[in-house]
């Protein structure tokens, strides 16, 4: 009996609330949105729908955050609202509905890509990501050359986290005539990271007529790592535009043949003759390869993450270049006791300062300490 009237007294606590989601005062509208979602009764459902079209900002949040404490029961009425002729409710109901992964609203959401409002087709793209059904890849597709930025990064996401089932529609994509489209495809294959997409991310990186696809296919292969694409990336290194984010795949390939191109890239051998120059602060006479010192110090990243001894003395070298010091000190600082040896021996005879004091920290850092026995200075 006790039970009965706690559930009729909740009841009547649940109708009381719902009627003062009409009140004219907006603080007593919004408490009551934020006990509906409190007391999770379905009853509320559609009340907190309409109340999505409040004036007050603080109530419809409200109610937002009430239709998703109250979660499966509310979404039927949340997909009828994306019909809704007001813009706001189509927003609130697609942003609830993405973080509700129901199976009932695919289809839904697949209809809300072709959504005029570009807030509706991003909380689309990203519901869809979450429930990760494959009826959803042709759409999100498609939608990887919206004119909206944050719709084609948010479509880009979810097919990445729909994965494999989306490999051969995003092969295909890498033959769009679309540029746009084929970079985002060579993006989204890059974080599946499918063995598959090697050789045509290849293809891509050497032969592709836009720089951009070109680049964002090297970044790709670097992120899939794997070693077969050794010889491509290296190829790549001859395209100027390219060969950044080629070296810095390079390091990511975890493939100790990679090392010895590294280091010539650190070293200066094989410099294309054709890298952008400029003239040093303060000197006329003197010029620095601009882009090639960005290049070097991704190589020398690469170097570190291979972390392989053939590199520890050209990386002690670096240390002489003003523009690589910084990243060759970071470099050897993660290749731990075995660069002590070496890098004692290179200073004893160095008396440049700085450099000295990058010596020091490198020391630190790898956790050498002198003996007991050593005085400073020796």
């Amino acid at each position: 009996m006790t039970t009965l009237r706690a559930e009729a007294g909740m009841s009547d606590r649940v109708l009381e609330e719902i009627a003062a989601l009409k009140d004219d005062d907006w603080a007593l509208r919004e408490d009551a949105a934020t006990l509906l979602g409190e007391f999770g009764d379905p009853r509320a459902v559609a009340p907190l729908v309409e109340t999505l079209r409040d004036d007050d900002r603080a109530v419809r949040d409200a109610a937002t955050g009430a239709l998703r404490k109250i979660g499966p029961s509310a979404v039927p009425a949340l997909i009828a609202a994306l019909q809704d002729p007001n813009g706001n409710v189509q927003e609130i109901a697609v942003a609830v509905l993405k973080d509700l992964p129901d199976p009932r609203a695919v289809d839904p959401l697949i209809g809300c890509l072709a959504s005029r409002n570009w807030i509706v087709r991003m909380h689309a793209a990203k519901g869809l990501g979450v429930l990760g059904d494959a009826r959803a890849i042709a759409p999100l597709v498609s939608r990887l050359t919206d004119e909206v930025k944050a719709v084609r990064v948010d479509a880009t996401d979810a097919l990445v986290r729909i994965g494999r089932p989306a490999l051969d529609s995003l092969l295909a994509a890498l033959r769009h005539d679309a540029w746009i489209l084929r970079l985002h495809a060579c993006e989204a294959l890059g974080k599946i990271g499918a063995e598959e997409a090697v050789e045509p991310l290849c293809r891509a990186m050497l032969q592709d007529r836009d720089t951009a696809v070109r680049q964002d296919a090297a970044k790709a292969l670097g992120g899939i790592r794997s070693p077969a694409a050794l010889d491509a990336v290296t190829a790549a290194l001859r395209d100027l535009d390219v060969r950044p984010f080629a070296v810095e795949a390079l390091g990511r390939l975890t493939d100790p043949r990679a090392v010895g191109t590294l280091i010539d890239v650190v070293t200066g051998k094989g410099r294309p003759d054709n890298v952008r120059k400029a003239q040093v602060c303060g000197s006329e006479s003197v010029e620095m390869d601009v882009d090639e010192m960005e290049v070097q110090i991704f190589a020398i990243g690469g170097l570190a993450e291979l972390g392989d001894d053939r590199a520890i003395e050209p990386l002690i070298r670096a240390l002489k270049d003003t523009r690589l010091r910084a990243a060759a000190a970071a470099a050897l600082g993660t290749m731990g006791l075995r660069v002590a040896a070496p890098l004692l021996a290179a200073m004893k005879t160095e008396t440049d300062s700085n450099i000295l004091f990058h010596a020091r920290a490198i020391m630190s850092a790898v956790g050498w300490r002198p003996a007991a026995t050593m005085k400073e200075g020796r």
